[in-house]
């Protein structure tokens, strides 16, 4: 048995540590959302899985709040699946394993799946508790909101009956949410023929060990961008030692900030030598550019079998400038609010080999003009190369409300509880609240949570102590809902 089952409140880790051992990367939900039906189906609350994936809950009122607005409790599913490079871990079928140290709950070696397995969670532990006084209550848990928020965009409309959301996908306790940033995949993609090598021998040179991190929360931390960093490298090595690339892959997920990258280079047999120099020049460097974030930078070079084929010349260096030309990270503060980030681009992912380039950015920003101007740059940058690039998944931002009632009613609650003032802000990760509120422009929407940290890489963990907090709030709010 998990020590975590012993934490308090036992609604919450109860129901978490049972969703840490049901496998539920993005693109894989398929037995979180038979477990979740599961559930309800032990505990005698309505449940359905609906045409987008999603699955949704609904438990009645308790005798006497039949006439509350009906609420919306909504998290997401699925988790992002990060690991050491030393794990073994196969997310599609292994459980999280846990621990705790010094008051966080952590996971051993991978992701932890707080974002948002515990949202999932609180929703589990409203539907099971039978002490609890609410008026009518739904659940929307989402299908791939990591990926896309696939669940969230073909989400039928009618399918929901609440005048409340509270989304449960924010990570700071005493932070209420009141906007968020809309955001589209940005894909470039070239095919090309390769060539044939006529170099010598080849190595491969791998950067890792940087920090990552979540590309909404996180991108204004000045974390290093692992494919941002090795093109520095490849550009010297093609222009000072004759290398040729022969592939590259850097960064698995959109939405987090890449931490690796590996790329294959072609080169005379006297280069290698210097090559390994460079890196190792290029590793001092990130070192101190990035001293004080960047601690466990690990650039290094291993000599492989020399690959039969190669990317052509002029394909390879117009590649290698559009990389190094690519805007990755901050491009704008909101004017108005001059710590949150406005407007964002993040590298994530490059797959260069076999004959195909291959190349995804997540775009962020609050304005929708701005988003469409850092679509167009990005677009504008990989043209230049010879790319063509897609746009999809895209989802507007969530226009801040500071008259929201249910915000004035959980800010009540916060100050009642801890005698402090709640944080209310718009956020520049987005949220699926966007996107519903979309489909059911009625809803009175926040956004809240308790702490957890670097979600999207192995550091992820999450504060104890806040779980109880935030507990106690939500479901001091479902009792103090306002009637229709």
């Amino acid at each position: 048995m998990s020590e975590i089952r012993n934490l308090q409140p036992a609604a919450i880790w109860r129901n978490f540590d049972d969703l840490t051992q049901i496998p539920r990367p993005s693109g894989h939900v398929e037995k979180v959302q038979q477990f979740l039906l599961d559930f309800a189906k032990r505990v005698g609350v309505e449940a359905f899985q609906d045409p987008a994936g999603n699955i949704v809950m609904r438990k009645p009122s308790t005798p006497g709040y039949e006439n509350r607005k009906t609420v919306l409790l909504q998290a997401h599913m699925d988790m992002v699946p990060q690991k050491a490079p030393d794990s073994t871990h196969n997310f599609e079928t292994d459980p999280i394993e846990t621990y705790i140290e010094d008051g966080w709950v952590h996971a051993k070696g991978t992701t932890l799946g707080s974002d948002d397995g515990i949202g999932v969670a609180a929703i589990m532990g409203i539907m099971e508790e039978k002490d609890l006084k609410h008026g009518p209550i739904e659940a929307l848990i989402t299908r791939d909101e990591e990926t896309g928020m696939y669940g969230a965009n073909e989400l039928p409309e009618g399918e929901l009956h609440s005048d409340i959301l509270i989304n449960l996908d924010s990570e700071l306790w005493g932070k209420f949410v009141i906007g968020s940033a809309g955001g589209v995949d940005v894909t470039s993609s070239l095919e090309y023929q390769p060539v044939d090598n006529d170099q010598e021998t080849a190595v491969k040179v791998t950067l890792k060990g940087l920090r990552g991190g979540h590309s909404g929360l996180e991108i204004n931390e000045g974390r290093a961008n692992a494919n941002k960093e090795m093109v520095r490298l490849v550009r010297k090595a093609v222009a000072e030692n004759g290398a040729r690339l022969a592939a590259w892959h850097g960064g698995n997920m959109r939405n987090a900030i890449p931490f690796k990258a590996e790329v294959v280079l072609a080169l005379p047999e006297s280069q290698v030598e210097a090559v390994k120099a460079l890196v190792e020049q290029q590793r001092l460097a990130i070192e101190d550019e990035f001293k004080g974030i960047e601690k466990d930078v690990q650039f290094f070079v291993e000599e492989v079998e020399n690959p039969t084929q190669l990317v052509p010349r002029e394909i390879q260096d117009n590649l290698i400038d559009a990389i190094y030309a690519c805007h990755n990270g901050v491009i704008r503060m909101i004017p108005a609010y001059p710590d949150v980030v406005e407007t964002s681009s993040n590298l994530a992912i490059i797959d260069i080999e076999g004959g195909k380039a291959v190349i995804k950015i997540l775009a962020r920003s609050s304005r929708e003009d701005m988003k469409e101007y850092v679509g167009s740059m990005l677009e504008s940058c990989f043209a230049m190369a010879g790319m063509r690039t897609e746009f999809s998944g895209s989802y507007g931002g969530w226009d801040p409300n500071p008259d929201s009632k249910i915000l004035n009613l959980l800010k009540e609650i916060y100050k009642e509880q801890t005698g402090k003032d709640a944080t209310v802000q718009a956020d520049h990760a987005g949220l699926e609240c966007s996107v519903i509120l979309s489909k059911y422009p009625g809803m009175d929407a926040v956004s809240l949570g308790p702490t957890l940290l670097s979600p999207h890489t192995t550091s992820e963990r999450f504060k104890i102590d806040t779980a109880e907090p935030f507990w106690k709030l939500l479901t001091t709010a479902l009792e103090r809902i306002e009637e229709k």
